[in-house]
């Protein structure tokens, strides 16, 4: 069942990752990275355009509109790119240049400005256009994955014939008309926006675009590594994402963008501490001298914040009394415990419930149960008012909490800011002694 119904948008998430893999190590080599939604917006301007004129959202019409803006849009983009052979301040007398992303982020505002003005005279509007710019992998249809792959395919045919120049243009060579072919790159570019947007929306699309790229980027010496890493990252990620939205019944696209985001952190971490490494290895414990004042700075902000506003989030010792009940119990009354502690067997209890009615609703959704439509309904209502018992109950642990906090202010706020200054200041001498060495 899993794979009968998100084979197609594992295909449209492959299609996706090929080429937005390919254009994004362009766009960071650029230094456009917000490209693609002013791309995206300026097609957009030209579908409200065709609504305007009376033509239907998935009309050749409107495809036509979207794609002279995109036109036009690509020309704009390409004429305003500074070359690398430029002077500074050529063309503007005030010495003063200015960069391409300025007129980019122009390009936008302007463009959802006058889609927000043209959306004000169409009748029912923007809930094509939302569509347009949110869209939604689960809906591709067999001629969608079709249409884009053989678009994307052209595509990646004129760029192979055209790489030296366009390679040269985005990774800082200098090339003989380069206008043409900026020209071409951003009207390409401009064309696979457009359509991956239709489907995916502008967050996933941005997302198969620049994450792979920026991965690719930190870890792979070449443009050739950058993008077999890139590629090899979209496959990964697109089937791990949708297997795991339809498990936990989450929405598709917000699940692919957050695996990107996860393992964008993922690999950045993992760089800054084999970095550390490297510098342990090459300096001592010099290296180590920031990442002491670094600590010492934050325990004694977080020892201060709690004794001056107790009320606050204090998301580290939130933590703390999560795995470890013991930490928050000394501060609570006998009676505050028993209820702390009959509030978590209650949100256990929920949870519990909750899954398993959250399970039944996925099945329904996913054609894996048969439900009449008055079921559906009582079981939607069953899910609310679950969840709202399990909120009640939080709010019973949250009141508690802040209870907690006003007896934790000065017997652990000050210790532990305390704390966090003496070893900010025996980091800060220990830096300085090392610096002299």
């Amino acid at each position: 069942m899993m794979l009968d119904l998100l084979l197609l948008p594992f295909l449209a998430c492959l299609v996706l990752a090929g080429i937005h893999a390919y254009l994004g190590l362009h766009v960071l080599a650029r230094g456009v990275i917000f490209v693609d939604l002013a791309l995206a917006q300026v097609a957009a301007l030209g579908m409200t355009v065709a609504l305007l004129a009376g033509h239907a959202p998935d009309s050749d019409a409107a495809s036509a509109w979207a794609l002279a803006f995109t036109l036009v849009g690509a020309l704009v983009l390409a004429l305003t790119r500074r070359t690398p052979g430029a002077h500074e301040g050529e063309g503007d007398g005030a010495g003063v240049t200015v960069p391409q992303e300025a007129i980019i982020g122009i390009v936008y505002a302007v463009a959802a400005a006058l889609t927000v003005l043209v959306l004000d005279r169409v009748a029912q509007g923007g809930e094509q256009i939302k569509q347009l710019l949110v869209g939604s992998i689960l809906a591709v249809t067999p001629g969608d994955v079709g249409r884009l792959a053989t678009l994307y395919a052209l595509i990646g045919v004129i760029h192979w014939l055209c790489r030296r120049p366009l390679l040269a243009l985005s990774f800082g060579g200098e090339v003989r008309g380069a206008r043409a072919w900026d020209f071409l790159f951003y009207l390409t570019f401009g064309l696979v926006v457009t359509s991956s947007v239709r489907i995916a929306g502008v967050l996933l699309v941005f997302s198969y675009l620049i994450v792979p790229a920026v991965i690719g980027a930190w870890l792979a010496p070449t443009i050739a590594g950058r993008l077999v890493l890139g590629w090899t990252i979209g496959l990964v990620i697109s089937a791990v994402s949708l297997a795991v939205s339809f498990a936990a019944d989450l929405p598709t696209g917000a699940t692919i963008v957050a695996a990107f985001g996860a393992l964008l952190a993922a690999v950045g971490i993992v760089r800054g501490v084999w970095a550390l490494g490297g510098r342990v290895r090459r300096e001592g414990r010099r290296a180590l001298a920031g990442l002491a004042v670094g600590t010492g700075l934050g325990v004694t902000v977080a020892g201060l914040a709690l004794a001056a506003f107790p009320h606050a989030d204090h998301v580290w010792l939130d933590a703390l009394e999560r795995a470890f009940p013991a930490i928050q119990a000394p501060f609570l009354t006998a009676v505050e415990r028993r209820v702390a502690a009959d509030a978590r067997e209650s949100i256990a209890r929920g949870t519990r419930e909750l899954s398993r009615l959250r399970a039944l609703a996925a099945d329904a959704q996913w054609g894996r149960r048969d439900l009449p439509p008055e079921q559906r309904e009582r079981l939607r209502q069953f899910v609310v008012g679950r969840d709202e018992l399990v909120t009640g109950d939080a709010l019973v642990l949250k009141t508690l909490a802040g209870h907690a906090r006003e007896r934790q202010r000065l017997v652990l706020g000050l210790p532990l800011a305390g704390a966090g200054l003496v070893l900010l200041v025996a980091a800060l001498r220990a830096g300085r002694v090392l610096a002299r060495r």
